[in-house]
């Protein structure tokens, strides 16, 4: 593990931070004024400018312990989010910022992205079926938190809480699901693992693209699993409800925590009775677990060797990786937190349905790694964010701006407008382009690690031992 810094070196403190200055100027001024023409100037915007300067100008990593500043400053800023976000200013053509709704969804989305940024960025195995695990883990959460197996167990319950007591079928503590779904989801990657990673390249893309293909045929037609009569996921109709999270009522008098997510009660130690912070909060808390993992697990011996096969796997079987093994502890991890994932998103939606797990969800993720930068945890934190606010809020409010200026403006613009255009028609083929120019202009991501960074820009072909 990296040692924080203990010294202070002033000279080198100036020389990195001047060019950011000047950089962070220029950008913070040209953001400033078209933000200002399009949207108006608030005290918000003047805020986010000072803020993102204080954390992009210095260099924080020539300061003791600066590398938590900037890590720590996200972190807040993210916990408090629900409070400023009704106050924030819109930021234009993408209009508003993300309501605590689409937050929650955009924080498991991003946790599905770092889980598979294990798999992909790591490793370095292409998986397109990583839509399997979400799907393992959603409906691991309907077998032990619903009432789908009413008929043939009349009631079972263990720590739930906002469940009546004579509700029937299995209903299990939201949080114990989740370690169980974890576990579950993980034991499949490996089964799942064990027979394609010996695989490589499109081989291996093509039969993970044929898991991914048949999960949702599974929750599609499981209401008769195999004309036995067994009815696993309740087909088309899928499963609901699904029990909310909470901490029952001996946590609630002892600690003020909330009973139950949907009904947080009005406790004097519990300051806000919002279910959809608690679900945001609790987003963000799987999320930084996620996260500190994937940090921890990318520089452990573990991890160098995903590094190694995924830099040259020959090489790495030479110098004596285990390629097996190391291979589905990847496929293991990933799973792990693609099931957490699945099923506090079950949690929150309070169902679980299989529409919710065709192939495009596992293409969209992997869009995410990409467009963030494979490898690298900040940026598959920001491609995940920017593309699940695109799919959730994003594309609805750009296709109200264009409407808005054209299909209902001047009466030139109408005749060639002639009906609103429905901009999150066309999500996939938007997507489609914005990876096409990522990899046309910035192959490496947007924030890229600094390894596939060095590769993309110095190259890993030989030097000639003879030169002219």
């Amino acid at each position: 593990m990296r040692r924080p810094n203990l010294t202070f070196d002033r000279e080198a403190f100036v020389r990195e931070s001047r060019p950011r200055l000047v950089k962070g100027l220029i950008a913070a001024a040209v953001g400033f004024f078209l933000i200002t023409v399009l949207s108006g100037a608030t005290l918000t915007l003047i805020l986010a400018v000072i803020i993102g300067l204080a954390l992009y100008v210095p260099a924080w990593d020539r300061v003791p312990f600066g590398k938590y500043v900037v890590t720590g400053t996200v972190i807040a800023l993210a916990v408090l989010y629900p409070f400023y976000q009704p106050d924030m200013f819109e930021i234009p053509i993408f209009g508003s910022f993300p309501s605590v709704d689409t937050a929650v969804t955009m924080l498991i989305f991003i946790m599905m992205a770092l889980g598979l940024n294990i798999v992909v960025g790591y490793a370095g195995l292409l998986d397109l079926g990583y839509v399997a695990f979400y799907a393992m883990g959603a409906y691991t959460a309907a077998w032990f938190a619903s009432p789908h197996f009413s008929e043939s167990i009349k009631s079972f319950h263990f720590g739930a809480v906002g469940v009546n007591e004579s509700s029937g079928g299995i209903h299990v503590s939201i949080w114990i699901v989740l370690i169980v779904a974890a576990i579950f989801t993980a034991f499949i990657g490996v089964l799942i693992g064990l027979p394609t990673l010996r695989l490589r390249g499109d081989y291996l893309a093509i039969v993970t693209l044929g898991f991914g293909e048949i999960m949702p045929q599974i929750a599609l037609n499981g209401d008769n699993l195999f004309n036995t009569g067994f009815n696993l996921t309740n087909g088309p109709q899928g499963i609901n409800p699904i029990d909310p999270p909470g901490f029952g009522t001996t946590l609630e008098n002892a600690l003020g925590l909330p009973e139950s997510y949907l009904a947080p009660g009005d406790n004097a130690f519990w300051l806000f009775d919002s279910s959809l912070e608690l679900y945001f909060w609790t987003a963000l808390g799987l999320v930084l677990f996620t996260a500190f993992c994937s940090m921890r697990l990318r520089d452990s011996r573990l991890g160098r060797a995903w590094i190694a096969i995924r830099e040259d796997e020959t090489a790495a079987a030479a110098m004596g990786v285990p390629l097996m093994r190391t291979k589905t502890w990847a496929y293991a991890a990933g799973a792990f937190f693609g099931g957490i994932a699945g099923a506090y998103y079950a949690s929150f939606k309070s169902g679980t349905f299989p529409a919710d797990f065709y192939f495009n969800i596992s293409v969209f993720i992997l869009c995410m790694v990409i467009l963030g930068g494979m490898g690298n945890i900040w940026g598959v934190i920001v491609g995940g964010g920017f593309l699940a606010d695109l799919n959730q809020e994003g594309l609805g409010n750009i296709g109200a701006w264009i409407n808005e200026r054209f299909s209902t403006g001047s009466a030139e613009w109408v005749e060639v407008f002639k009906e609103p255009i429905d901009v999150p028609l066309y999500q996939f083929g938007i997507f489609g382009v914005i990876l096409v120019l990522v990899m046309l202009f910035k192959p490496e991501g947007l924030i890229p690690s600094s390894r596939r960074k060095a590769e993309f820009e110095e190259g890993v072909h030989d030097e000639p031992l003879v030169t002219k």
